[in-house]
């Protein structure tokens, strides 16, 4: 592809729209979450979201040997959250510390209190694809829409973040 077409294509890609979700996980007393927008609804029956995952990522090991994730949907003008899930965590560290948690949930997973909506989900197919991330497949087992309107995330560039 020449630089005039990727740019082009770049730019288109950006346009698609997101929300903003916090992706957690638990295995045994680790805990771990990542800001992800890479995140889709895939089937009514049974209920089934995707979720992209760059390879590499501290979250992906708690997921695999859990067969489960969780995801917290940010609310418009959410900066705190934001801010401490965007960048890379400290694997030995708990980033949950100091958030108010939620703990009526199914599955046991971190969820967030101060959320729009969160859902819990068992992996149903994990997809290694010939890629810089992979896809992760996950039947909802619980969840609940809180309040507020989401966080609609655009990319100026869809080659990167």
């Amino acid at each position: 592809m020449d630089e005039t077409m990727r740019q082009h294509v770049g730019t288109a890609i950006g346009r698609i729209p997101s929300g903003l979700f916090v992706l957690t996980a638990r295995s045994e007393d680790r805990r771990m979450g990542m800001l992800t927008s890479w995140v889709q609804q895939v089937s009514f029956k049974p209920p089934l979201v995707s979720v992209s995952i760059a390879k590499g990522r501290a979250i992906m090991p708690l997921i695999s040997e859990s067969k489960h994730f969780g995801l917290c949907q940010l609310p418009q003008n959410d900066k705190l959250i934001m801010r401490k899930f965007a960048g890379h965590l400290d694997p030995t560290e708990d980033p949950f510390l100091g958030f108010e948690m939620r703990s009526d949930t199914v599955t046991r997973l971190p969820v967030l209190a101060n959320v729009l909506a969160y859902l819990e989900c068992e992996v149903t197919s994990h997809l290694d694809v010939d890629a810089d991330h992979d896809l992760f497949v996950g039947r909802v087992h619980g969840g609940n829409y809180l309040s507020g309107e989401p966080h609609v995330h655009l990319r100026k560039n869809g080659f990167s973040y």
